[in-house]
């Protein structure tokens, strides 16, 4: 029976290695986006080998990373590896065969240039006018970090294991006091001192986290935060914010910062609109971002947000809600259920992170016939009310009065985070401290939108675009060399006239 033969293994071949590589390849994408950056203005450093060789350019380390990271090789095991295994790899290097340990060290010692890439990318798409900058959906996704539970702590973990351990010590002693054999009352010593050892080892991770101001502290990678990664699931790892774009759903910024998102809105909103350069902006989020200080500043950056209102903490407590309360804007007062007037003496209190004001009426609520169903405060009804408080009554209002256009936050910013995580396996970073980890973020975010680009272009218009950007970026270097020759060498310098 005649099979498919393939060719003889130690037949010599003469290869084409442009040929091997697709035109509408990934790598041919990654190729010309990295040519056309303008890397060291970004920042890139090369790579000196310690032998004394010479160093590799940081456009093909670029490459392979933007190459690897779309194709789940994060690691630079993974990615030394893809040389041997991957003909794309072989043609987007021309060859070169960079150790592990280069190329881990490349991603260590950039990343903050792995930011500038991301931002000048960013940029380009709205200079292309794929980005509008109108509408900006901000929601924040949780990947774990290179530290295990075990090595986070927080004073409440701390004392539970001092606790157990003075427990054992003590159970120890009472066996040492019933002891007479000489063998055995050194065993239990030997287990004394172990478990004092141990103790005297979360003294000082106390002292650490007391130290450190936070209410928590890990010891592998201490930017690390325990987090909720979904559900009752907790984790130690980074809860990336992420801001995209309404128009095609691009990726515009990012950022790691709480375990939550209570304090993310305003600095993500106002970066966002700094960077592409709009002077007004509308931002969805979801109901972790609505809080009062943070809409408010948002308001004054002339960034209008629309974040899912949350219901007051005395909504369903059997009691009058504060919604039965209304609020005088003119004379700063409350009117109650019973028409009573609560005032304020205008003190601002300081409250955790809030500022309010306390509105109140004792006189009114000592006589009150309804004080039951209103207060069981023996003081009489009071109210707090958030300096802030306007910002987050007109927020309801533009979120309950737009109901459509609110809605399409999911549309412009959850299946990213489906792509990143599920698709490309970004559940995880590789990398130790909050900057190194953000050029994890960054790169996977370049990846996304060079990959949504190839879907809203052809893949002829897009290279085309990235061809012109290119010869423009090397136009403007000629340029630039010529403007500093004409400044060094006059073309009209008279040398004669030189005394």
């Amino acid at each position: 029976m005649d099979f498919i033969n393939g060719f003889d293994r130690n037949q010599l071949l003469m290869m084409d290695f442009e040929s091997t590589v697709s035109q509408d390849s990934w790598a041919r994408v990654v190729d010309l986006f990295v040519e056309m950056l303008p890397l060291k203005e970004l920042g890139f450093e090369d790579i000196l080998r310690q032998e004394g060789r010479p160093p590799y350019r940081s456009a093909d380390l670029l490459k392979l990373y933007i190459y690897g990271y779309k194709n789940q090789l994060r690691s630079s095991r993974k990615l030394e590896q893809a040389y041997i295994v991957n003909i794309e790899v072989l043609w987007l290097l021309k060859g070169l065969n960079p150790s592990a340990r280069k190329i881990a060290y490349f991603r260590k010692k950039n990343a903050k240039a792995f930011k500038q890439a991301f931002r000048y990318f960013v940029c380009l798409l709205k200079d292309w006018e794929l980005i509008e900058g109108s509408t900006i959906a901000i929601d924040s996704f949780k990947i774990r970090a290179q530290n295990a539970l075990k090595n986070n702590f927080n004073q409440k973990k701390i004392d539970r294991h001092i606790e157990y351990i003075d427990n054992k010590i003590e159970e120890y002693q009472k066996a040492l006091d019933q002891q007479d054999d000489e063998k055995r009352i050194k065993q239990v010593v030997q287990k004394i001192n172990y478990q004092q050892s141990k103790k005297e080892k979360y003294k000082n991770i106390e002292k650490q986290l007391n130290e450190s101001g936070q209410t928590q502290v890990s010891l592998t990678d201490p930017d690390a935060r325990s987090v909720v990664l979904h559900r009752n699931i907790i984790n130690v790892g980074y809860c990336v914010q992420a801001g995209c774009d309404d128009k095609h759903k691009l990726f515009v910024n990012n950022d790691t910062g709480s375990v939550n998102d209570t304090n993310a809105l305003s600095s993500m909103a106002i970066d966002a609109k700094e960077l592409l350069g709009v002077e007004t902006m509308n931002t969805l989020t979801d109901k972790g971002y609505t809080t009062a200080k943070q809409l408010d500043e948002c308001t004054k950056n002339d960034i209008t947000p629309y974040s899912s209102p949350k219901e007051h903490s005395s909504q369903h407590n059997g009691l009058y809600p504060m919604k039965d309360f209304i609020y005088n804007k003119q004379q700063d007062t409350y009117r109650c259920p019973a028409g009573e007037t609560l005032s304020t003496n205008g003190t601002v209190y300081n409250k955790a992170n809030h500022k309010v004001k306390h509105f109140k009426n004792r006189r009114a609520c000592n006589s009150c016939k309804v004080r039951n169903q209103c207060t069981q405060n023996k003081n009489g009804r009071f109210i707090e009310r958030s300096i802030y408080q306007e910002a987050l009554e007109e927020n309801k209002k533009r979120v309950d009065s737009n109901p459509d256009y609110y809605r399409l936050r999911q549309q412009i910013t959850e299946h990213q985070f489906g792509t990143l995580k599920r698709q490309w396996g970004f559940t995880f970073t590789l990398m130790k401290g909050k900057e190194n980890v953000l050029s994890e973020v960054n790169l996977m975010m370049i990846c996304y939108n060079l990959t949504r680009l190839t879907n809203i272009l052809s893949p002829k218009e897009l290279k085309e675009r990235l061809i012109l950007t290119y010869s423009r970026f090397l136009c403007s270097i000629r340029l630039i060399l010529e403007i500093l020759q004409d400044l060094i060498y006059p073309k009209y310098l008279n040398i004669n006239s030189i005394s």
